[in-house]
């Protein structure tokens, strides 16, 4: 008997009488929504880091290095060291793997080309 009573001063006291509105139409006012708008969660930090300019998870192509002395090649490493596999000529099918400490710039053993170990944070 209370719920009863309890239950029509609610319905009472809501708009429309207690009944639920109809949902609209999320595309009626604005249109389709843009990939900003849509994206949620990695792919959200994604877009909002690629508008600050920043690539925090490596998507875009690396800038290219001479691979001299005074401009070695980058290698991004979350660790003190790190396996590289230098393909010495454009051409050869083998690979030479050398590890990479962190500090100074390091020749690849073959061909002389230098490689130095950046340290990267992780983004997450």
């Amino acid at each position: 008997m209370a719920s009863r009573l309890l239950l029509r001063v609610l319905q009472r006291a809501l708009p429309g009488g207690g009944r639920a509105a109809a949902p609209a139409r999320a595309l009626s006012a604005r249109g389709i929504p843009s990939d900003e708008e849509q994206a949620t969660g990695l792919e959200r930090k994604t877009l909002e880091a690629m508008k600050k300019g920043q690539d925090p998870y490596s998507i875009l192509k690396p800038k290219g290095y001479a691979g001299t002395r005074e401009d070695p090649h980058i290698v991004p490493s979350i660790n003190k060291k790190r396996l590289v596999g230098c393909i010495c000529e454009e051409d050869n099918s083998a690979v030479i793997w050398f590890w990479l400490h962190a500090g100074e710039s390091q020749r690849c053993p073959s061909c002389g080309v230098h490689y130095k170990l950046v340290h990267h944070d992780v983004p997450h």
